[in-house]
């Protein structure tokens, strides 16, 4: 007996009838979605600035981290010792404190 399996794709937008699963990645995330040519052209066009000024990830598939200035660790220590903060002389400050600098700017 042979059997005959059908797929029918629907938009995950509006339930109609998909043409297409369109793949696509944010914050390190990679997502699917089931969309008809509307929606998919929609989709497109709403992410086209985007990906213009994005860069695309590297042929190994690794993505670009998210490149973060950290603060002068001198700038953060004499800021934990105005505001009676602990924070040792010398040595590596604690993350606490980078995260109390950080919200109070």
């Amino acid at each position: 007996m042979a059997q005959r399996v059908v797929v029918t794709l629907f938009d995950d937008m509006d339930g109609s009838e998909a043409a297409e699963t369109v793949a696509f990645g944010l914050d390190g995330k990679s997502y699917e979605i089931d969309l008809n040519q509307t929606n998919a052209k929609e989709l497109r066009k709403a992410l086209a600035p985007y990906l213009e000024a994005g860069r695309k990830r590297s042929k190994s598939g690794r993505a670009y981290r998210q490149t973060e200035v950290a603060p002068d660790p001198a700038a953060v220590r004499a800021w934990a010792q105005a505001n009676k903060l602990e924070v040792p002389a010398r040595g590596r400050i604690p993350k606490r404190v980078y995260e109390a600098f950080a919200s109070a700017q």
